[in-house]
C-alpha cells in the first residue's frame, strides 16, 4: 500500500471515529478495551488516554519497558499539537520528504511522528484529548488505537484499518 493510500485510510478513520461525548468513563472503557484486546493477543505495550491535559487511563502490560511512557508522551504531544494522528503525520512528512524539525521546527526529544496517537474528537467540539499506544511496531500501535475507538464506537465493521 502506498503512502497515498495509507493517507487516504487515515482520514475515513478521522472521519468515522468521532464521538458524540466522552468523558472520564468513555476514557477508562477506552482504555481498558485496549488492554483487552492486547491481552488477548499477548502484546506487549502500554496504552495512555489523556482528556483535557489530564491522564485518564495508563497501563503497562508485563514485558513492557519504562522506554513506551517516553514514546507516548513524545507521540501524545505531536498529536495534541497538530490535532492529527501521529502516523499521518509522520507519513505526510515522509511524502514531503521532510522532518518535524524542518517543517515546524519541533525537537523529536519532544515530539514523536510514529504511529499509536489518535486523537479523541467529539462532535461539535474538536479534539479534547488523545489514545496512545506504544510498543508495538508504528503501524500496528496505530491500528491497534483505532480498532479500539472503533469498538468503542460501535463502528468497528466500517472503518477501514491499514494491511
Amino acid at each position: 500500500m502506498s503512502v497515498v493510500e495509507d493517507l487516504e485510510i487515515i482520514a475515513e478513520q478521522e472521519r468515522a471515529l468521532e464521538f458524540d461525548r466522552f468523558d472520564l468513563d468513555t476514557a477508562w472503557s477506552l482504555g481498558a478495551t485496549l488492554r483487552e484486546l492486547a491481552v488477548s493477543r499477548r502484546q506487549v505495550l502500554a496504552v495512555d488516554v489523556t482528556i483535557n491535559g489530564m491522564q485518564a487511563f495508563f497501563t503497562n502490560l508485563p514485558g513492557g519497558r519504562p522506554d513506551f511512557e517516553h514514546w507516548i508522551r513524545r507521540k501524545r504531544n505531536l498529536t495534541l499539537r497538530l490535532l492529527r494522528p501521529s502516523y499521518a503525520i509522520g507519513l505526510e512528512l515522509k511524502r514531503l520528504e521532510t522532518t518535524l524539525e524542518a517543517k515546524w521546527e519541533l525537537s523529536t526529544a519532544d515530539f514523536a511522528s510514529h504511529g499509536g496517537c489518535f486523537p479523541i474528537r467529539v462532535k461539535g467540539v474538536g479534539c479534547i484529548g488523545a489514545v496512545t499506544v506504544s510498543g508495538l511496531p508504528q503501524r500496528d500501535d496505530h491500528n491497534l488505537a483505532v480498532e479500539g475507538l472503533a469498538e468503542l464506537l460501535g463502528v468497528r465493521a466500517v472503518v477501514p484499518t491499514l494491511a
